[in-house]
């Protein structure tokens, strides 16, 4: 069984610094510290409306990050070009909606294949692997193969969302299926979307998927963990220049 990758999605520490326009929390701060920590890949996602991750911030990671980055990226000319320039080591190809919270769904590769399989050559001619974020069945697998990707992340998303054990079960079976599907087919697999702490056990025994890409839950969690010191480090900050006086 291949070892289990566990790649983090900083997207969120953007989206909080971009509530007040501010020069912090850096998203650089956050990779350099999961880096330290041993993560096998950072994720952003640079979105058309620019509502979290920066262009700066894809050039300031590459410049200063030695493990892999993965640009998530709607398969735009636009998109394709920022690639081409800062050469992440993974592109995934996911669907994007300006009216989304967070990307909904997989990519319908029968919709786009032909377009997608360009986008696909031109990212490799920069010595990218691309990837391409598909839902659990078996259709969109052999797809991916045929249009010539390397690796495919599997949406775990409805997973993430069964209200029931059975249900839970019964997709878990379905993520399974396609990522031995996609194995057997010789593409490295990857699965993502609303995993957390509670859910992601049945998903990252499955032996085929070879890296897992988490972020809300790891975030929201790291607010926890590190709220109490962050209270007491402030507070120490004001009473030295009280004491000092």
């Amino acid at each position: 069984m291949k070892e289990l990758k566990i790649g983090v999605n900083i997207d969120h520490i953007a989206t909080l610094r971009q509530q007040r326009f501010t020069d912090y929390p850096d998203p650089l701060t956050a990779a350099l510290l999961l880096e330290q920590c041993g993560v096998d890949s950072i994720t952003v996602h640079l979105r058309e409306d620019r509502r979290h991750i920066q262009d700066k911030d894809v050039l300031d990671l590459k410049r200063f990050l030695r493990v892999p980055i993965n640009l998530e990226m709607a398969a735009t000319d636009e998109m394709v070009s920022i690639a081409c320039s800062i050469q992440p080591a993974y592109c995934c190809l996911v669907p994007e909606k300006r009216e989304e919270l967070t990307t909904e769904g997989g990519l319908n590769l029968f919709i786009d294949s032909h377009n997608i399989s360009n986008i696909i050559k031109e990212l490799q001619k920069s010595k990218i692997r691309v990837s391409l974020f598909i839902d659990p069945n078996v259709l969109q697998v052999k797809m991916a193969k045929d249009i010539g990707a390397e690796v495919i992340e599997i949406n775990t998303g409805s997973y993430s969302e069964a209200s029931s054990l059975k249900d839970l079960l019964s997709l878990a079976s379905q993520v399974e299926l396609a990522a031995k599907m996609a194995s057997e087919l010789g593409l490295s697999v990857h699965a993502g979307h609303g995993l957390n702490y509670q859910n992601v056990m049945q998903i990252a025994k499955i032996k085929y998927i070879e890296e897992l890409n988490i972020g809300h839950s790891i975030i929201s969690r790291a607010v926890f963990d590190g709220l109490g010191r962050a209270y007491i480090e402030m507070k120490e900050a004001c009473l030295q220049v009280r004491t000092n006086d």
